[in-house]
């Protein structure tokens, strides 16, 4: 099932602001995130150790601090 988005403008808002509102929904609603996985498939081996060294980076953040 397809989400709607909207944004509705006010009377003196300008459009590069309703246009930042509008991201920032899409962002908030997944809308992004879902696109981006969907653009290209990624092996699940490929997806496990992509996973893992994400996993690595964070913790090697975490223990510098």
């Amino acid at each position: 099932m397809k989400k709607l988005t909207t944004v509705r403008c006010g009377e003196n808002e300008s459009l590069e602001s309703a246009l930042k509102r509008f991201k920032r929904k899409c962002q908030k609603d997944g809308i992004i995130g879902d696109l981006k996985k969907k653009t290209e498939y990624v092996k699940p081996s490929v997806r496990r150790k992509e996973k893992s060294k994400a996993a690595r980076k964070r913790a090697m953040k975490k223990s510098r601090y």
